[in-house]
């Protein structure tokens, strides 16, 4: 299939090793154009093939109450590493390697990078069988390169959409930092996550660019948001209910330090924190987010009240500066 490596033998030989008879396939929504015809290869192998329609953010958001509804022996969990660690249905992870080259991409971001010496390399899952040669292209001009390995993740130099631990941990040893994938989604992140200058080497545009102006607005509406909320008096926390970001004692405690200061709060569970869900509860001022970070940061122009991570939370309530917070990170839960 063209653009990634779905490994269909993998696929095969595992579904035949579990004799599994039904199986559930997941995947991020760049990757479910792909699943008719991956649900081809699973019903040759004997089993039934049932696609998730929903939508899937990243291994955090693993199927297993579909999964145990409908009875399934396996998920095939597509486009991400495994965070999980211990699935209630047996789960396969195809990360779905990307089979495009980044030498021209990286080559178009040395211009960007002729003012730093030392660069931080980092990208996605589905690039980091490119990031050796990404680093030749650099050190033959000249650059250090460091990848970070703060053990956190599956793999050096890698970032997902909600840990930047890597690029955090080589921080104060790096001028900027390059990514290498397509997209601002994981660059910001890094971005805000360091505070460090970074590019963009897109592969499938074959063009770089920095989204240093991008990150700086965000700041902007996040410290904006930490504003208005100090003036809420009622706060929803929300709990989310996705295997990866169940964090009920997080939780329990954001309600406490908002009780502590004077503030009504009340805990709210949700799979997917949207827009249309805070209209229900007209009452409630401010959000508290305790599931994925992303949310408060990538929607926060949608939302028509704050929707907080916990460290501007945490600033909210004089627990935190933000200076600090910038120093510790928004995306830490």
């Amino acid at each position: 299939m063209l653009g990634f490596d779905f490994e269909e033998e993998r696929i095969k030989q595992e579904i035949t090793k579990l004799g599994a008879k039904r199986v559930l396939l997941q995947m991020p929504e760049g990757l479910k154009p792909e699943a008719p015809k991956l649900a081809k290869i699973v019903e040759k192998s004997g089993a039934v093939a049932i696609i998730s329609a929903d939508p899937c953010y990243g291994a955090c958001d693993i199927a297993v109450n579909e999964a145990e509804g409908l009875g399934v022996d396996l998920i095939v969990h597509f486009g991400h590493a495994r965070m999980v660690k211990h699935e209630q249905v047996p789960t396969i992870y195809v990360e779905a390697r990307a089979t495009v080259t980044v030498d021209k991409a990286v080559e178009q971001s040395l211009p960007l990078l002729i003012n730093y010496s030392k660069i931080g390399l980092a990208t996605s899952v589905q690039h980091l069988q490119t990031l050796n040669q990404a680093r030749e292209i650099l050190t033959r001009t000249g650059k250090t390169v460091i990848i970070g390995d703060a053990g956190q993740m599956s793999y050096p130099g890698q970032v997902s959409g909600c840990n930047y631990s890597n690029v955090k941990s080589i921080a104060n040893e790096v001028e900027a930092f390059l990514f290498v994938g397509g997209g601002m989604f994981h660059a910001l992140g890094i971005a805000l996550s360091t505070s460090k200058p970074t590019i963009i080497a897109d592969p499938y545009d074959n063009r770089a660019y920095s989204i240093g102006a991008e990150a700086q607005k965000i700041l902007k509406q996040r410290f904006a948001s930490i504003q208005e909320a100090k003036t809420a008096k009622k706060f929803g926390i929300f709990v989310g209910l996705k295997p990866g970001q169940k964090h009920l004692g997080n939780a329990l405690h954001m309600k406490e330090l908002a009780e502590k200061n004077g503030k009504a709060a009340y805990l709210l569970t949700a799979r997917e924190i949207t827009p249309e869900t805070l209209l229900e509860f007209p009452s409630i001022d401010a959000y508290v987010n305790t599931a994925c970070p992303r949310i408060s940061l990538d929607a926060s122009g949608k939302f028509q009240k704050p929707v907080l991570t916990v460290n501007e939370f945490m600033v909210v309530c004089g627990e935190s500066s933000w200076e600090n917070m910038l120093k510790k990170g928004l995306f830490e839960n």
